[in-house]
C-alpha cells in the first residue's frame, strides 16, 4: 500500500503566509489570475490513487503559476459528495479538482437517477492518467488465473473498491461472462480491500494496481488477471482477462475539472501549467513510481474517452444483466 506526507491545508497556508510576496485568500484578488490559492478537493482519504495524484498536481501547478495549491480530502460516496460541493462552487478557477471517470460512466449504472453525477455539470480542463485494474488471490491460493476459480466450483467471495467502481464493474463482468458463481463484498477503497484480502475474509478482489503493486512484489498476493486492453508494463506477465477469454475491459481514468461556466482564460492557464507539470521527469517518475500510463488528453479527447466508457459499461450491464446496484 502506498504511503503519502499529508499535509494540512492550514499549515499550508501558514506556511505560504510568511514567505510573503503570495496572498492567502482562496477567492483570489485584483489582476491577472490567479492572485490567490487555488484550492484542489480530493473526493479520496488520503494515501489512494487520486489523492497522490492530486497531490503531484498541485505541486506542479502551485511551482508553474506561483500561488500555493493547497489539497482538501472531502471523501465519501466515491467522489460524488466532493463533485457536488465543486459544482455549487463559483467557476472563477480558484476552486478545482481531479475527478475519475467511473463516477460519471459506471456510478450512474449502480445508483438512482437523482444520485447520478453529470459530466455537463462541469468544465474539462484536460486528461491526467489511466490506472488499470488487477484481480488478486491471497499467496496461499490454488489459484493462478481465472480458469482456476471456476475450476474450484465453489461460490467466490470478492473484494471491490466499492459500488459503483470499476473494481466492481470489472469483478462483476467477469464471473458473469465466465459462469463462476460469486458474492460481491464491496469496501471503501483499495487499501481496506486489500488488507481484506491479505486477511483471507474475500477470496478474491478487484484492486488498481498502483495500490498493491507493493504486496504483488512481496509475493502476499498472486495476480490472476489484469483489466486492461493489453498486457501492461508494471505486471508484463499476467495475461489481461480479454487473454483469457473474457471481454473486460475496465480501467480508471482521471482527468482535470472546474466548476461550470470557468472562464476560458483561466481554463488554458490552468491546462497549460498542467501540462508543464506534466513533462516534468519528476512528474513522469511519479507515474512510473505508481503505475500510472499517462492520457494527458484534450477536453473533448476526454469527453471522447468518457462517452465510450459509458456506452460500452451500460451495453455490457444490458448484455450479461447485471446490476450493480440500486434500480434507478
Amino acid at each position: 500500500m502506498r504511503l503519502t506526507h499529508v499535509v494540512a491545508v492550514g499549515a499550508t497556508v501558514a506556511l505560504v503566509a510568511g514567505c510573503g510576496g503570495v496572498k492567502t485568500t482562496s477567492t483570489g484578488g485584483d489582476g491577472d489570475y490567479p492572485t490567490g490559492n487555488i484550492q484542489m478537493s480530493v473526493g479520496a482519504a488520503p494515501g489512494g490513487s487520486t489523492d497522490l495524484i492530486t497531490r503531484a498536481i498541485a505541486e506542479g501547478l502551485g511551482k508553474e503559476l506561483g500561488v500555493s495549491v493547497p489539497v482538501v480530502n472531502k471523501p465519501g460516496a466515491n467522489g460524488a459528495l466532493n463533485a457536488k460541493e465543486l459544482q455549487s462552487a463559483k467557476p472563477d478557477g480558484y476552486k478545482i479538482a481531479v475527478q475519475n471517470a467511473s463516477l460519471f460512466t459506471i456510478t450512474p449504472l449502480a445508483v438512482s437517477a437523482n444520485e447520478a453525477v453529470k459530466l455537463d455539470d462541469f468544465d474539462l480542463i484536460g486528461g491526467i492518467s489511466q490506472d488499470d485494474y488487477v484481480l488478486l488471490a491471497p499467496a496461499a491460493s490454488a489459484a493462478k488465473s481465472i480458469a482456476d476459480l471456476k475450476k474450484s466450483g465453489k461460490n467466490i467471495k470478492y473484494g471491490t473498491t466499492g459500488v459503483g467502481t470499476g473494481a466492481q464493474l470489472a469483478a462483476a463482468l467477469t464471473f458473469k461472462q465466465a459462469g463462476i458463481p460469486a458474492t460481491d463484498v464491496p469496501f471503501d477503497g483499495g487499501a481496506p480491500a486489500l488488507t481484506a484480502l491479505l486477511g483471507s475474509q474475500v477470496d478474491v478482489a478487484t484492486i488498481q494496481v498502483g495500490d498493491s503493486i507493493a504486496q504483488i512484489k512481496a509475493k502476499k498476493v498472486v495476480p490472476l488477471a489484469v483489466f486492461s486492453a493489453e498486457r501492461i508494463k508494471f505486471l508484463p506477465d499476467v495475461p489481461t482477462a480479454k487473454e483469457q477469454g473474457y471481454d473486460v475491459v475496465v480501467s480508471q481514468y482521471r482527468f482535470l475539472t472546474a466548476p461550470k461556466g470557468t472562464p476560458d482564460a483561466v481554463k488554458t492557464k490552468l491546462g497549460e501549467a498542467a501540462k508543464k507539470t506534466f513533462a516534468t521527469e519528476s512528474y513522469k517518475q511519479f507515474n512510473d513510481n505508481h503505475c500510472l500510463t499517462p492520457i494527458e488528453g484534450s477536453p473533448d479527447e476526454v469527453r471522447k474517452i468518457l462517452d465510450e466508457y459509458a456506452t460500452k459499461y451500460k451495453a455490457q450491464l444490458d448484455q450479461f444483466q447485471i446490476s450493480l446496484g440500486a434500480k434507478k
